[in-house]
Formats: C-alpha cells, structure tokens, sequence
C-alpha cells in the first residue's frame, strides 16, 4: 500500500521533525555537559582540564557491515561509543565528550530510537563522557552511524603508535578472539558443530556486540607504556602495523595469548588459535612497555583490577614479524585480520 502526504502516521514511525527528535532522543545525552548547550546552538565547546590537550578519533558503524540489521538497538547505541573510547584508552586518553552523525532510514522506528539512545546512555556512564553536539538525516540507503570522540591527556603525553623500541615487553588486556566467535556463532550450523553451551554462547555474543573497552587501563599507559594501539581489526594486523609504524620487529608467543574458558572451548572444537588471533573485533589494549617498567605496569594493571598479560617481545627491525607456538615451530596465517577494503 503506498502512503500518501498526509496520511496518519503508522504506529512507531517517527513524527515531528528533526528538532523534535533531537529534544526527545538526543538532547537528554547531554546533560551535565554545559558546552554542549542541550544542542540548542550551532557548536559546542571543549575544555580539556588544565595542563591537558585533546585526542580526537573517529569511527563509523553501518549496518550490514558492523553490525547486523536485526541486532539488538541497545548494543548498537553501546558499542558505536565503545569502539571510539577504545580509541582513546589505548592513547592513555580519558574521555569527555562526543559528537554524532546517524542517518536514519525510513525503516527506523521510534522504538529502535529509544533502544538506541539507552545504549548510547549507559555507555556514556560507563565511560564517563556526553554527547555535545552532530547531525540528525534521513537516507535513502542503510543505518549509519559516525561518531567523533574527545579525550583529554597531559599536555604532550598521547601514547603514540611509534614509540615501540627493541627490548619492550609486549603486552595485550583483556582476552583475545572472543567477539570473533561470538560473530561467527550467528551461523547456526557453526553453533550446531561447536556444540557451545548456552551460558558460553551468550558470554561470545554479548563480547561482539558490547565490547568492554579497559579504560582502568589509562593510567597504567600513562606511567609505563612506550606505544600502544586498540585491537579492533585482529592482534596479529594490529600488532604489525604497530610495529611497522615503530620501525621495528616483533615476536609473539602464541600459547601466551589469552584465551577466555569459552575461546578454549572453541579449539577444542576444532577452532585454530591463528583465527582467533586474526579475528578481531576485541578492542582491547595492545601495549609495548620498557622492560625496567613492566612490574609496575603489571602492579599498575592489577590495581586497577584489569588483566594483563605479557605476549612477546620487540625485536629490532632486521627480525620481521612472527608469531610462534610453545614448541617453538612459526605459525602461518591465511591472513591476519580485517582489512575494511579488501
């Protein structure tokens, strides 16, 4: 039936225009954040606390590529903030503050809407930053949303990509592979053949679509680390880059890498440790650390009560990158990670 100007609105669909919608959805994300100007004006302002500068990232969900189009409105409000905080944590960054840009498709109900923001809300609590300001549209085409996320450090003190040197301890946060699996066990006939327990499954999938960003972690960062960068598109390509960026090699110990009960479960049902370690979709913390300081980064970490755990080491350029397994023996991977053009 096609609907005419006019017609009375269906139940659900979105009405009022887009000032409605802001005050009704978005508006409410802001409060507490005087800069923001409850998004009455045409910008908002930033005051990073004295001594400290801003670090800005960005990052984009769209659905059919980040996200499933029937996922959960919660997790997607959730974890487009959570992939851009990860961002900032593994700069040693706190965060502050937001802005947002999500073209909507007609299929967007008020319902998703207010899913959506309660995601987007009990993130914001969770890592301690607002909305202050973005854009509201209409798309012909899929859900998109893009996020710009600020942080605040001490005045020169990002945590750079490059700052990896030869003799630094590798380490990683958190445990590796687990949102991999969680997307992978949306097939039924992969969760059929793993045969995974329920509580299992429900702890994968809640990995992949609300990710845990480790922001007790930034202090540790801070005091100890000499280079970092969030696992997002699988250890392995992360780890690369990093090094690459760094001019230096790099060894991993792969019977080191952290594993959760369920991910070990997983290879016990046929799953290679080199997919885990290519899987992605993690973020976690990937951190290179002096030697003189890797007890107090581990003291640091524990404090904070987030796991650590050292995977490798640095190495100089002239070693290139590998990983190996406990007998010693080179793995070898069909690839390493996500790569958004291939």
């Amino acid at each position: 039936m096609t609907r005419e100007p006019g017609d009375a609105p269906l139940e659900g669909e979105l009405t009022g225009g887009e000032e409605a919608l802001i005050a009704e959805f978005w508006a409410p994300l802001t409060a507490g954040y005087a800069g923001a100007r409850a998004l009455k004006d045409d910008a908002a302002t930033i005051a990073p606390p004295p001594g400290e500068e801003l670090v800005v990232t960005t990052d984009a969900l769209i659905a059919g590529v980040h996200f499933f189009p029937d996922e959960d409105p919660f997790s997607v409000g959730w974890k487009a903030l959570a992939v851009n905080v990860s961002d900032l944590v593994a700069k040693a960054a706190a965060p502050l503050a937001y802005v947002m840009n999500i073209a909507l498709p007609a299929s967007v109900t008020r319902d998703w809407l207010s899913g959506f923001a309660q995601g987007l809300d009990a993130a914001q609590a969770a890592f301690g930053c607002r909305l202050i300001g973005g854009d509201t549209d209409r798309t012909p085409g899929l859900l998109s949303i893009s996020l710009t996320a600020f942080g605040a450090v001490p005045a020169g003190g990002m945590l750079p990509r490059n700052g990896a040197r030869a003799g630094d301890r590798v380490y990683v946060t958190g445990t590796i592979g687990d949102a991999a699996l969680g997307l992978a066990l949306r097939d039924p006939h992969v969760s059929a053949r793993w045969r995974c327990a329920t509580e299992a499954a429900t702890y994968l999938a809640g990995k992949f679509s609300r990710p845990q960003p480790p922001l007790a972690i930034v202090a540790a960062l801070r005091t100890c680390a000499s280079a970092g960068m969030d696992v997002s598109d699988g250890l392995m390509k992360d780890f690369g880059r990093l090094c690459r960026a760094s001019g230096v090699g790099g060894r991993i110990e792969a019977a080191r890498v952290p594993l959760s009960d369920a991910a070990r479960a997983a290879m016990e049902a046929g799953v290679a440790l080199t997919e885990l370690m290519a899987g992605g979709e993690d973020y976690q913390v990937l951190a290179c650390v002096p030697g003189p300081r890797a007890s107090a980064f581990e003291a640091m970490a524990s404090e904070s009560g987030t796991r650590v755990t050292c995977i490798g080491s640095i190495e100089a350029h002239e070693y290139g990158i590998a990983a190996f397994d406990g007998s010693g023996a080179r793995l070898h991977f069909s690839h390493t990670g996500w790569d958004h053009f291939a």
